[in-house]
């Protein structure tokens, strides 16, 4: 009970729960368009982001710092699309590329700030793997302010992204703006990664986004459906997770729900029906059952 009646916890608890909704949900398509390492990369472009936006401003708003993260993964994104697109450099290339730069641009500008006591007092180095314990409510207000826009623009374009999610060459047949759809689910992508910045970090940011939607797809064929076992698992391993993390004295809670999203997505890729490896292992073993029987 302390998770919901203490203030501490309670923030800890329903920010990670949130955490793992949206990115779980928002990180199907993700998935589904084969952009799981696209999401790696965004997540460690972010940190140039914020430490630039408090370089700007001078104060730890989380809202602005999510801001901040959120333009520089974009602008990761985006750069990333133009150099696959002008050049004959291939995918995984351009994201090392892209990646080692923005990221080693952030440590140096974290190197900088922390020459400065306001930039060491904001604890700007607790976003390297996240401090779930120093959430506080203004805090789940700005993750609903970057996530629930992201979240009103999946459902509104729903028949779109659908389509281009599974099969973009028919809908460009189709005459639909298929490229404007790409850079909107990549923005999407870019508000579920920045959210998540503060309470699992850069670095662990990619395992919310893509391990949810990994787990839901071994139970459905339902991009719909999909998306709500995404969301549910995220939300589950979030607080079994931060239930754990309580457990232990100076346990981590970010790291601790990532582990925990892991054991979920390994039992479903293991036990999930028609696609898990034990069911398909049983399904062989009764056919061989039924030819020696005939």
């Amino acid at each position: 009970m302390e998770l919901f009646t203490d203030y501490t916890l309670r923030n800890v608890t329903l920010g990670s729960m949130l955490l793992g909704a949206i990115s779980g949900l928002l990180g199907c398509f993700a998935v589904l368009r084969r952009q799981a390492l696209l999401g790696d990369a965004m997540s460690h472009a972010a940190l140039p982001g914020i430490a630039l936006a408090f370089l700007l401003t001078g104060q730890r708003n989380t809202l602005t710092l999510l801001i901040g993260a959120a333009i520089a993964a974009l602008a990761a994104a985006l750069w990333l699309l133009a150099i696959v697109r002008a050049t004959r450099i291939k995918d995984d290339a351009a994201l090392a590329f892209i990646l080692a730069i923005f990221f080693g641009f952030g440590l140096v500008l974290l190197s900088h700030l922390q020459r400065h006591p306001n930039a060491a007092q904001a604890g700007l180095k607790s976003f390297l793997f996240g401090q779930a314990a120093a959430l506080v409510e203004r805090d789940l207000w700005a993750m609903l302010a970057i996530g629930g826009p992201a979240l009103a623009l999946v459902l509104f374009f729903w028949p779109q992204i659908k389509l281009i999610s599974f099969d973009p060459d028919f809908a460009h047949s189709l005459g639909l703006p298929v490229r404007r759809f790409e850079i909107l689910l990549t923005g999407v992508m870019v508000a579920a990664i920045v959210i998540g910045l503060q309470t699992v970090g850069v670095v662990l940011m990619s395992a919310m986004l893509i391990a949810p939607a990994v787990a839901a797809r071994q139970w459905t064929h339902r991009l719909e459906t999909m998306a709500l076992l995404a969301g549910g698992f995220g939300a589950l391993a979030a607080f079994i997770g931060a239930w754990i993390s309580t457990l232990g004295e100076g346990m981590a809670t970010g790291p601790v729900i990532v582990l925990t999203m892991s054991v979920l997505t390994a039992l479903s890729l293991l036990i999930a029906p028609e696609r898990g490896l034990l069911w398909r292992r049983f399904r062989l073993v009764r056919n061989r059952w039924s030819e020696d029987a005939a």
